[in-house]
């Protein structure tokens, strides 16, 4: 039953990332078509690597190909949007308060602890991706709210909280390659590994919603970046004292 409830939720939750992304690109309906084919390219060959198990430690790449999964999306998505061109400049475009209130979906770190409570996930993974998502879910409504409305040390809680919410995928990352089956002095076990991320629907994961979410915490830092050099370039310049 988790496993479809699963299916569900982390369906609804692509499609909200992509939406977001999609939605506010400052591009004609034909390039947003053309961006929103790739990443339905690249869902798709998500899903049929967790159908097949392609990346599992059993009969798959295991954690050197699930690690590739991961990061190279991100590494693309980062190369765009960190040069200077249309799509970057597009990216850029994003509002600040709409890329963190999307975070909002990391709620749905429920699953690890639900997962590992049903003895599917070990620790330290699956508590510490949960609930360390949770709260960066549970906040980031709040902290939209504080970024659009451009309350007393807004800039600040929003630097803390994004450096707070990447270190976290940062860490169920590494949490996870750790925990799975086979690594020499892993967190895994015979009972409960990571091997489950690699299959339908928990692929979904760290395959395509953590890339896409990493990926926005740059965007978050580059914009609070531009920001207050913005800021600072504003502030009037102090004449000097004449007698």
């Amino acid at each position: 039953m988790i496993d479809l409830i699963g299916a569900v939720a982390l369906g609804a939750a692509s499609a909200l990332v992509v939406f977001v992304y999609i939605h506010w690109l400052a591009f004609s309906n034909g390039r947003r078509g053309a961006v929103a084919g790739v990443i339905g390219a690249w869902f798709a060959l998500v899903v049929a690597c967790g159908a097949t198990g392609v990346l599992g430690a059993a009969h798959g790449i295991g954690p050197a190909g699930l690690g590739i999964a991961v990061l190279l999306p991100l590494a693309v998505f980062s190369y765009f949007s960190m040069r200077t061109g249309m799509l970057g400049e597009a990216l850029g475009a994003i509002p600040l308060p709409v890329l963190i209130g999307v975070h909002a979906m990391r709620l749905l770190g429920v699953f690890f602890v639900l997962l590992f409570w049903e003895g599917r996930l070990p620790a330290p993974f699956a508590p510490a991706a949960g609930w360390g998502d949770m709260l960066i879910g549970a906040t980031a409504l709040p902290v939209a709210y504080l970024a659009a409305t451009r309350a007393p040390a807004w800039r600040t809680v929003t630097l803390v909280w994004n450096a707070l919410g990447l270190f976290d995928l940062a860490d169920a990352i590494a949490l996870g390659a750790a925990s799975a089956p086979g690594v020499p002095f892993g967190l895994g076990s015979q009972g409960a590994n990571s091997d489950p991320m690699t299959m339908l629907p928990w692929i979904l994961i760290p395959c395509f919603i953590v890339p896409l979410l990493a990926h926005s915490h740059l965007l978050i830092f580059q914009r609070l970046r531009r920001s207050g050099a913005a800021s600072e370039q504003a502030q009037p310049v102090s004449q000097p004292y004449r007698n």
